[in-house]
């Protein structure tokens, strides 16, 4: 790989990405061909002057997809497969009883983000995010504002975030040796961040449309339909935790999670069919998110400042626009980091803008109004405020001892 051309001292690579995301949030009605546009633009660059981090033209292009399609795969069958779970979830009617078990006031829109934390802890945030969206369309009659809907990809953001079965990048440090222990201390920012951004994003929620104080009628709740998600969730968290614990080398070479979602999806679809009319449109938001991942991956990040809780502060903003998943292997090999703090920023940064993390895209494709970063960052700016909060917590009470499991 030849050394970046530089403009005014930045890579161009960098320049041809943020034009990139730039253009995302001014054309938030045309991300796709946008994302794709852009990527384009950085392959051809790179295949024309600077090469990739594996060789030179086509070769090393080959050679970096195929250091990233397990992670590209993945993705991809998790965004399609738990789009499928949701609309398993929704025509099952529990969401049409969740009014009965939340509060009538703001105070249930607290509830069900408290819940959608918890559920990401031992779930993919993808699906967590998923589930509280689906949910949040039942009980405020279909009339969700982009400042809940950046709660509920937060709160699932949050739950992951020291769990080392509830994010990708939890789960990256895990593997490579760092302890659950470690991570878990991640959990005194998330939940203080969490106090931060419910209340604000609840109240907001319960003046543009309250929430539904009595569930439907007649409810008839479909058992084949939740014996279904269950299935879904239980396959994806034991394929997670099995391969981690048993096969790690597997996972570097098969989409397991991925395959796991979909294996149950395709065996239990004669018992009860998908809903496979979203699968369009689910389609677009996943590519999306692949085309601004695969960009990411190109930009020649080789090495990050010098481990520092300000570094890792700012990771948490950067990751809002950049995929945790390479910022995290980076800081893995650079090593240093208190790796709580790593896990808290990575993890919950991407919030911050609709595209920032797998959930958002995911929950993004089912409420497509949300895909405006404008929008996003005027009514969703608890979250920033939260996420920056919650370091400063952490900070206070922990202290920052790099590489030194607690």
């Amino acid at each position: 790989m030849s050394d970046p051309i530089l403009v005014f001292g930045i890579p161009i690579d960098f320049i041809l990405f943020a034009l990139t995301l730039l253009a995302v949030a001014l054309l938030h009605h045309k991300t796709l061909q946008v994302a794709l546009t852009g990527l384009a633009a950085i392959v051809v660059y790179k295949l024309v002057f600077t090469g990739f981090k594996h060789g030179a033209g086509l070769t090393g292009l080959g050679h970096h997809m195929a250091h990233e399609w397990v992670t590209l795969a993945n993705l991809f069958l998790l965004l399609m497969g738990f789009a499928l779970l949701s609309r398993h979830f929704e025509e099952s009617r529990i969401p049409d009883a969740m009014p009965a078990l939340l509060p009538d006031d703001w105070k249930g829109g607290v509830v069900l983000l408290v819940l959608v934390f918890v559920l990401s802890s031992f779930l993919d945030n993808i699906a967590a995010a998923l589930i509280g969206g689906t949910v949040a369309r039942h009980v405020f009659r279909g009339k969700v504002h982009i400042g809940y809907l950046a709660a509920i990809v937060a709160a699932s953001n949050a739950g992951g975030a020291g769990s080392v079965v509830g994010d990708t990048t939890t789960t990256m440090m895990w593997i490579a040796g760092v302890s659950p222990l470690a991570v878990v201390e991640a959990y005194i920012a998330a939940v203080v961040a969490m106090l931060i951004f419910a209340v604000p994003a609840s109240i907001q929620q319960q003046r543009f449309s309250p929430i539904q104080k009595d569930p439907s009628k007649g409810l008839n709740i479909d058992p084949a339909r939740v014996f279904i998600v269950a299935a879904i969730l239980i396959a994806a968290l034991a394929a997670n935790i099995i391969a981690n614990v048993k096969f790690p080398a597997l996972l570097e070479i098969i989409p397991v999670l991925g395959i796991a979602v979909w294996a149950v999806i395709l065996l239990t679809a004669a018992w009860r069919a998908p809903d496979w009319k979203v699968m369009p449109e689910t389609f677009k938001g996943t590519i999306f998110l692949l085309a601004l991942v695969t960009a990411a991956s190109l930009m020649p990040v080789e090495k990050l400042p010098a481990a520092s809780w300000p570094t890792t502060l700012g990771l948490g903003f950067v990751s809002a626009v950049f995929d945790n998943i390479p910022l995290t292997a980076l800081a893995l090999k650079q090593g240093g980091y208190d790796w709580g703090y790593l896990a808290y920023a990575v993890g919950f940064g991407g919030s911050m803008i609709w595209f920032g993390s797998s959930a958002g895209v995911a929950l993004s494709n089912m409420y497509p109004e949300a895909k405006s970063v404008g929008r996003w960052v005027a009514h969703g700016w608890p979250v920033a405020v939260a996420y920056a909060v919650g370091f400063f917590v952490m900070l206070a009470v922990l202290g920052w001892h790099p590489d030194q499991p607690h």
